[in-house]
């Protein structure tokens, strides 16, 4: 397992086969990865990109966390989430996840999970750049939706 917070862009083949190299003596039967990029818009229209902060060590330690409760909960083989931060242009990949598990429903659930959850318990804090001026972005109502979709629902099956 790895959880990684980094500035650089990443290699989405690099991580893939970091998460296989380690998920050799389980042979998993499914890999599900999942690539996050930043949009050129939101609610109010276009926008010039995006900056994140995050809290060094507090980060990096809840993105573990969450790795460990979607091992757990979905009986992953291996799993990794890389999340970007600092400035970064229109299109620019900002988070990975990657997922391996026995069988496929586990790994598409756990990357899912993960997803969902790192809006809710990870600190990383968001600002959207437009017209020269950044402006923080608020939690969604959506996002909050999708994390509780998995507290009140049985998502495992």
């Amino acid at each position: 397992m790895f959880a990684r917070v980094i500035e650089a862009d990443f290699s989405q083949q690099a991580l893939f086969d970091e998460l296989c190299q380690h998920d050799k003596a389980s042979q998993s039967g499914a890999v599900v990865t999942f690539t996050g990029r930043v949009r050129d818009y939101n609610a109010n229209g276009a926008i010039d990109g995006i900056e994140l902060e995050y809290y060094p060590g507090m980060t990096e330690a809840a993105l573990q966390r969450l790795l460990d409760e979607a091992t757990t909960r979905f009986n992953l083989a291996n799993a990794g989430i890389v999340h970007r931060v600092g400035r970064l242009e229109n299109q620019a990949q900002i988070v990975w996840v990657g997922t391996c598990a026995a069988h496929r429903q586990d790994a598409f659930n756990g990357a899912s999970y993960m997803m969902d959850m790192l809006k809710q318990s990870v600190p990383i804090w968001k600002k959207e750049w437009a017209d020269g001026s950044p402006t923080w972005v608020a939690a969604k109502g959506t996002d909050s939706d999708a994390a509780m979709r998995w507290l009140t629902d049985d998502k495992d099956n």
